[in-house]
């Protein structure tokens, strides 16, 4: 199991890098077309470069999440990595959460973005972050991994945390899609898109998941500590993808809620200060090779 994750992992860094590097070339100034939607409206697509048949919005996301894959998720992925090699359950856990950056990444371009060129990609990439996050999860001993962090772990805190990130979220998407029930109109920022799948996949798992392992590790649970731990690591990338994703849609010209403007960096601050808190209550590590606290 250990080499296969060793080898998703070195072909996920790769092929990421080349789909990141091709995302952020060839931009040349073109120009902006625009787009009549079946719902009739008028969408300004991006025309250039990887993106050109995207619209200026989702354009300005995903230039955004190609340069944090790149300059900051494919380091933080070999890091951990190498360390989780030597044993170490802190890194072990960076990497799960990490690799669950990379699934939500490359699920999103699989199934949001204008087909191009390197589509198959996308497909790879979601398709080895899934195997390479679900073996990683499986490899964990439950109780091992549950005494390896200290009694005065504040699960209260962090429970809460995933509570109310999971409620934001949540309440956020739903007020979008409230409007649109009756029938007679489409989610504003839909544009040329068959559906909202960011919204799909936020509400369907995303949600769900911050309160299941919000409630385990509140019950002190041993996998609630694993899955805590993962959902956290993975806020934190996540989310500092989705603060430069908005910070490139303002500098694009795109209009941003000002919910939007604030909610996310704020949450991306607590998730970093919620990860530091779990990082200094986990006991200091001997390990013994194996993977595992000895």
């Amino acid at each position: 199991m250990r080499k296969s994750i060793s080898i998703l992992v070195l072909c996920i860094m790769i092929l990421s890098a080349a789909v990141s590097v091709a995302g952020l070339m060839g931009q040349e100034k073109g120009p902006l077309s625009e787009f009549q939607s079946i719902h009739g409206e008028t969408v300004e697509l991006y025309g250039k470069g990887l993106y050109k048949y995207d619209s200026v919005s989702v354009a300005a996301q995903g230039r955004a999440a190609d340069f944090v894959t790149l300059f900051f998720a494919i380091p933080l992925l070999a890091a951990s990595y190498v360390l989780a090699k030597k044993g170490s359950l802190r890194a072990s856990l960076m990497l799960t959460g990490t690799l669950g950056y990379f699934l939500y990444t490359y699920m999103s371009y699989t199934f949001l973005w204008m087909y191009n060129p390197l589509f198959i990609l996308y497909v790879a990439l979601m398709s080895m972050s899934f195997f390479a996050f679900t073996l990683c999860m499986v490899g964990f001993n439950l109780q091992t991994t549950a005494a390896a962090f200290r009694e005065r772990l504040p699960v209260r805190f962090l429970g809460g945390f995933q509570y109310f990130v999971g409620t934001m979220i949540g309440l956020h998407w739903l007020g979008k899609i409230a409007p649109t029930l009756s029938g007679n109109t489409v989610p504003v920022g839909l544009e040329h898109y068959t559906t909202l799948v960011i919204q799909g996949m936020d509400l369907g798992f995303v949600v769900p998941v911050a309160f299941l392992s919000g409630t385990l590790l509140m019950r002190r649970h041993p996998f609630g500590y694993i899955l805590s731990t993962v959902m956290i690591f993975k806020g934190v990338t996540m989310l500092a993808s989705i603060t430069a994703m908005i910070v490139n849609m303002v500098l694009n010209g795109v209009t941003v809620s000002m919910v939007e403007l604030i909610l996310f960096p704020g949450i991306t601050f607590l998730a970093i200060g919620c990860m530091v808190v779990l990082l200094k209550n986990i006991k200091p590590e001997n390990v013994d090779g194996s993977g595992e606290i000895a």
